[in-house]
């Protein structure tokens, strides 16, 4: 789980405008920072099959917010992409 701190800066940083949360780029990047948190979580608990379910939940939710980004605004997706380190 991220700390409010963490996710209030992740806001700040891919916001389109003040008080934006609702935007692909913001809860792109969330998900990515929370699938980075499981990531780690599940190296070091490999039995933890709730959590990977969970993780395999947002993946999927991320492709789908992806995919919407790329069909709409596809040179803000290449941008996302390339800040946000993930692989396409």
């Amino acid at each position: 789980m991220i700390s409010k701190e963490k996710k209030t800066a992740i806001i700040n940083e891919y916001a389109r405008k003040a008080g934006d949360t609702g935007s692909p780029e913001v809860q792109i990047a969330i998900l990515t920072a929370r699938i980075q948190e499981l990531t780690a979580h599940l190296q070091e608990n490999p039995k933890d099959h709730h959590s990977r379910r969970g993780l395999l939940k947002m993946v999927g939710q991320r492709r789908g917010l992806l995919a919407y980004l790329k069909k709409t605004d596809l040179e803000g997706y290449r941008a996302l992409i390339a800040k946000l380190g993930i692989r396409k």
